[in-house]
């Protein structure tokens, strides 16, 4: 396997974190070129929402040929709160996106169909010759990304462009595998707060029991955006 890359950025508080994350997501969304299909990755949690909300609010212009996916959803009604897509839909407003060119985990169907459906869905993408551009990713304080959660799930997701995740929080999710995050061309970890540090330095170490690590071994470069209240205090910072 080749070797991954990783590119931190330590930023010194969230402000600066959001303002930097808004500025290259709505970067990313304007620079497909013309007849080129482009897909974005959006993580949910609540770090890159302040992004997302300032991004929202500039209504930015966008290529025509972008669409957006997630890299996670909890199976829960597309209206929940708890729903990733429900919360970017200010966003995905204001970009004006058709349907067409948002893929969202149809929680609508059984926990299974949906994991089919999306992972179909995706395949799709893929077989038109999309560019997977900016893709983004939290870090879970127990060292999760996306909805892959343990070593089981990885195995799982062997041949699979998405399945189903039974969570430890008791819920149940659908999420993206190793296979669709090596397709990302700019895989970008953001993570804040201080109850992050251990994973972040376990990342940081390349540490092989450390589920997110394990998830981008496939990559051949992933950035890693941290603000410092979770930058570990025995990891130097990035230049």
């Amino acid at each position: 396997m080749a070797t991954t890359r990783v590119q931190p950025r330590c930023f010194a508080d969230p402000d600066e974190l959001t303002a930097a994350l808004a500025g290259r997501l709505e970067g990313a969304l304007g620079a497909a070129s013309a007849n080129e299909t482009v897909a974005i990755m959006l993580s949910g949690g609540n770090t890159p929402l302040p992004a997302y909300r300032a991004v929202a609010a500039r209504r930015p212009r966008i290529s025509p040929g972008v669409t957006v996916f997630y890299s996670d959803d909890r199976y829960v009604p597309s209206s929940s709160e708890a729903s990733n897509y429900h919360q970017t839909q200010s966003l995905l407003d204001a970009l004006g996106l058709s349907a067409e060119r948002v893929l969202r985990v149809r929680t609508e169907l059984p926990l299974e169909q949906a994991a089919d459906d999306y992972d179909r869905r995706l395949a799709e993408l893929i077989g038109r010759g999309a560019r997977f551009g900016l893709g983004l990713l939290g870090l879970g304080a127990d060292g999760h990304t996306a909805s892959l959660f343990c070593a089981q799930d990885l195995e799982r997701a062997q041949g699979h462009r998405a399945i189903a995740v039974h969570r430890p929080d008791g819920r149940d999710g659908v999420s993206v595998t190793p296979e669709v995050l090596a397709r990302v061309g700019e895989l970008v970890f953001v993570v804040a707060g201080a109850e992050k540090r251990r994973a972040l330095a376990a990342f940081l170490g390349q540490s092989p029991s450390l589920t997110a690590w394990q998830a981008v071994r496939g990559c051949s470069r992933v950035e890693i955006w941290a603000d410092r209240a979770a930058w570990p205090p025995d990891v130097a910072l990035p230049p």
